[in-house]
């Protein structure tokens, strides 16, 4: 393993979120299929900034969820049902990614659901330092509902096979191979394929970190695309 390569990586990205000039905390976007490495990314980043002095503050896509019974109209295993039924954007917005916004006062929630529990969350409500970063790590954060919302977007690429195996070795211990497969085929990788032809994420985002090799990364700095 080549760990100068995952330190270079993380080295540049944290002068880049550190680059980014605003009057409001920094909203970091870190998006990408599942299993693809955003939430490790997003959690090292969290420590080497924390490190530096820097108030971090860590949420996810999975803490934005729909209650279950309001998931799956289209079907458990509905790709389309994943990408349109699945998420609350609006409470992200609402509780989350606008009071850290230009316009906000800085009292955020970092959650509203508990998935594991599949039950509401009403997190007390805190206030953030003017200079903080949110780290949010999530799949389809380059939606029109939310595009506008980041001050860096960070998207995590993978070969979406790959995607597979990762998910079976990581779920080994809670789910079947077969149900795992059925899920990722069925339903989290044609809802990246509709995700990709619809939103074209990779040209909206700042950076994109080829990650089929964690410890090898490459990387791409792009230039904005206007929206």
């Amino acid at each position: 393993m080549n760990q100068s390569v995952r330190d270079e990586l993380l080295g540049y990205l944290v002068e880049a979120i550190g680059s980014v000039s605003a009057e409001h905390p920094t909203r970091v976007a870190v998006d990408g299929p599942p299993a693809a490495g955003k939430t490790t990314l997003a959690d090292e980043l969290a420590v080497i900034l924390r490190a530096r002095g820097r108030h971090v503050i860590r949420a996810t896509i999975d803490d934005f969820l729909f209650p279950r019974a309001q998931r799956y109209p289209r079907g458990e295993y509905s790709a389309e049902g994943c990408y349109f039924d699945t998420h609350d954007y609006d409470a992200l917005n609402r509780v989350l990614l606008d009071p850290l916004g230009p316009d906000g006062d800085r009292r955020f929630q970092h959650a509203v659901y508990d998935h594991t529990t599949d039950t509401a969350l009403s997190p007390p409500v805190t206030t953030a330092p003017v200079d903080a970063i949110l780290l949010f790590d999530g799949v389809f954060l380059m939606r029109p509902e939310l595009i506008d919302r980041w001050d860096l977007r960070i998207f995590v690429s993978i070969a979406l096979e790959r995607t597979v195996d990762r998910a079976v070795f990581r779920e080994r211990q809670v789910s079947s191979q077969a149900d795992v497969e059925r899920r990722w085929r069925e339903r989290y990788i044609p809802s990246q394929q509709l995700y990709f032809a619809t939103v074209r994420p990779t040209d909206l985002a700042d950076v994109i970190v080829h990650n089929d090799e964690p410890q090898q990364p490459d990387w791409k700095v792009r230039t904005r695309k206007r929206l």
